[in-house]
């Protein structure tokens, strides 16, 4: 028969172990603790009882209830959609000028716009459409194809150098890749091109303007015009504002002209419905300089959708493609 060892100090029971001198003490597990396990294990029980609980090779155990969380997801999808249905339809079948004039429709706008945006262009634009290097901000109004509501919307369809069948294609040649330029004259022409946004340029740049304007006369003018203003049926930028999507510095600006640029946007039709490309045109608007779409249908002061124009996941809609501002392959400034 077993020895009892109690500790003298607290009187209770031991394990009758002890090491150098140390005696471990024989406590019981607390009661709150039996009674929670007891609870928890009769409710799981309960619950596998009543819910969906344990997996089987091809379903699962549905439960007395027969609650199914995916048809309750589906019910709520459905409902959601059926409350949007009526506006949405409004959107699709109005015009840009006829949505903007019914506050109604643009609070919708307004709202939805944020999330539709969020989901499919801000990777890209950034969550207020300011964009980032090598993507366009959409609040400056800069525009590679024209900035009213039916050009910005073609672009969302169709994407620039995308699969799309009508996408806008656009591409800035590499002068000095492809040996058009040596790299002397892109040198020259990269000052001259800088000097039409008014940058300040070095001594040496200075020097270089008459070469500089020689070289884009010969080779710069078909797309970006005499002016440099950029020409947008070839969806050529505007090279005299100050909005550089790949930097206005002397390096960035040598760098498109010598190895080109050609952006990419995805097309979103088939993606996006043709309300929710319209409503995202619509939002688009509202990150304008004035933050609104006026009721003619034009957005914004200047009848754009924002600064630098793009709404795909990977590049832009507005200067995005040339040697232009925005950037790349045809049309943007470096």
């Amino acid at each position: 028969m077993g020895t009892e060892h109690r500790d003298p100090v607290t009187g209770r029971m031991t394990t009758g172990h002890e090491w150098n001198g140390i005696e471990e003490l024989n406590t019981p597990v607390p009661r709150f603790v039996l009674f929670f396990l007891a609870v928890t294990t009769l409710f799981a029980i309960i619950y596998w009882i009543f819910m969906p609980a344990w997996p089987l090779f091809s379903t699962y155990t549905k439960g007395i209830l027969g609650f199914d969380q995916r048809e309750v997801v589906t019910r709520q999808v459905q409902e959601a959609a059926a409350a949007r249905a009526g506006w949405m339809d409004k959107i699709a079948n109005k015009s840009f000028a006829e949505i903007a004039g019914d506050e109604a429709l643009m609070r919708h706008v307004r709202e939805t716009g944020p999330t539709l945006f969020a989901d499919n262009c801000a990777v890209c634009h950034g969550v207020k459409g300011t964009g980032g290097p090598g993507f366009p901000n959409l609040t400056a109004g800069a525009w590679l194809w024209g900035g009213d509501p039916e050009t910005i919307a073609q672009t969302i369809r169709a994407g620039i150098n995308s699969t799309d069948g009508g996408t806008r294609v656009s591409q800035m040649l590499a002068f000095g890749r492809d040996g058009i330029l040596t790299s002397d004259q892109v040198n020259s022409v990269a000052a001259y091109v800088r000097s039409l946004s008014g940058q300040p340029l070095n001594a040496s740049e200075q020097a270089r303007l008459p070469a500089g304007k020689e070289v884009f006369k010969a080779n710069c003018v078909s797309c970006h015009g005499e002016n440099g203003k950029g020409i947008r049926d070839v969806g050529a930028p505007d090279l005299t504002d100050p909005h550089w999507i790949y930097g206005g510095d002397a390096q960035s600006v040598y760098t498109t002209i010598y190895g080109g640029r050609q952006g990419h946007m995805p097309h979103w039709q088939g993606r996006l419905s043709p309300a929710d490309i319209k409503l995202l045109t619509l939002y688009v608007g509202t990150l304008g300089q004035d933050g609104s779409l006026g009721k003619d249908g034009s957005l914004g002061k200047d009848a754009s959708l924002g600064k630098d124009a793009s709404l795909g996941q990977d590049a832009s809609l507005a200067e995005d493609a040339s040697l232009g501002k925005n950037g790349t392959g045809g049309g943007g400034k470096p």
